[in-house]
């Protein structure tokens, strides 16, 4: 068995089409793009991803996605020029070869980041897809087995219009028995103060988080983290810019509530400076950036450090969070994968069969072979963006 083909299919969904976007009502438009002050980062006004198909000379396939919610199309030129070629003609079962002879093939360029890391995580995906296909076998059994077929989940991000509304999202969410929220925030101490008491009212028994977005400065950090202690909050994620390993162990080490940080990281060595240096305590690698291969790594090396696993999800679609479902169902130290309900139907747009979520928002492992979903190309294909 060879590998005999490999195709992009870069996707855009407009707002229209998913009937959501990710971005919000509050981002407004910049460049063909959108921002969310005073949040850094572009985001699309609909949702973006690149896809993978690694076809095999015996008609087997495999799937792969990368997270790229901007511009796919670079991540897929990638692919096109620079990947394919390294896999074409071997053996897709070699999936810890392949992955390594991608990475050496620029990694001495600092291309274990960005978005060749993006386009190796699509490929790397899509290998062990093949993989698990070929012998019967599901992700998270070839990795060695699941510690559980149901796994934790939280609620990642709460929409409203104000911290009222936001409270009664919060209440809706508590009845049905979800226990554990992470906010989006990081606009002033006060102001994240105001929305984390006001959710927090939800429920007593509520696990409430506080994603800074990289917003903070360390000395409003260091204020915010201790408030966040008196609060006992579950963790506080991203609070500083994403290259200050030196003040994320400033602040680990001035407050009590745990750092988590991962989104912006792609490879083990990133991920063992940070535990080393204990800038964080929490560990978040996104599989649709990691990739499979590396993405076990980053977890077997945060269990190394004590450090539990909570995968970062966000924009990628059903492929992408089925293979970080299974990582995280292989992962022994895992705290909860990362479920926002708005990008969930998005996500299974895609597949012949949804992805499932509990009502009180655990996720249920995928059963079958490989990544356990199966993508409808015809959907796929209606959403293509040629550049």
């Amino acid at each position: 068995m060879r590998i005999a083909r490999v195709q992009t299919f870069p996707l855009f969904l407009s707002k229209e089409d998913a009937d959501n976007s990710y971005a919000g009502d509050s981002a407004v438009a910049h460049r063909g793009y959108l921002i969310k002050p005073p949040w850094r980062s572009l985001y699309s006004p609909g949702y973006e991803t690149l896809l993978v198909k690694v076809e095999t000379d015996n008609g087997l396939v495999g799937w792969g996605e990368a997270l790229a919610p901007v511009a796919p199309e670079v991540a897929a030129a990638i692919v096109d020029h620079l990947l394919a070629p390294l896999v074409i003609g071997e053996d897709p079962r070699a999936v810890r070869v392949l992955w390594h002879r991608m990475t050496e093939s620029m990694r001495e360029r600092g291309h274990l980041q960005g978005h060749q890391a993006d386009a190796m995580a699509a490929v790397d995906i899509a290998l062990w897809d093949l993989w698990g296909r070929a012998t019967g076998l599901s992700v998270s059994e070839l990795a060695g087995g699941r510690f559980a077929e149901t796994l934790p989940a939280y609620v990642s991000g709460i929409r409203g219009a104000d911290d009222a509304e936001r409270a009664e999202r919060a209440v809706e969410l508590a009845d049905a028995g979800v226990r554990r929220i992470k906010l989006h925030l990081g606009t002033d101490v006060a102001t994240d103060l105001a929305t984390f008491d006001a959710v927090r009212a939800a429920h007593p028994d509520l696990l409430l988080a506080l994603d800074a977005h990289w917003t903070y400065r360390l000395g409003e950090a260091r204020t915010l983290g201790r408030e966040l202690d008196e609060r006992r909050a579950w963790f506080f994620e991203a609070p500083l810019a994403p290259e200050d390993v030196e003040g994320h162990r400033d602040l680990a080490s001035a407050i009590s509530t745990p750092v988590a940080v991962g989104e912006a990281m792609r490879s083990r060595f990133e991920f063992a400076d940070w535990l080393q240096r204990r800038a964080t305590s929490v560990i978040q690698p996104d599989i649709g950036r990691t990739g499979i291969t590396e993405g076990l790594a980053i977890a077997a090396l945060g269990n190394a450090f004590h450090a539990p696993v909570a995968p970062h999800h966000s924009a990628a679609f059903g492929v992408a969070m089925a293979a970080g479902v299974h990582v995280a169902a292989a992962s022994p130290a895992l705290l909860a994968f990362e479920y926002q309900p708005v990008t969930l139907p998005v996500a299974n747009r895609i597949l012949t069969k949804p992805l499932e979520v509990t009502k009180d928002g655990s996720f249920l492992v995928p059963r079958g072979p490989g990544l356990g979903v199966e993508v409808d190309e015809d959907v796929v294909r209606e959403f293509v963006r040629h550049p």
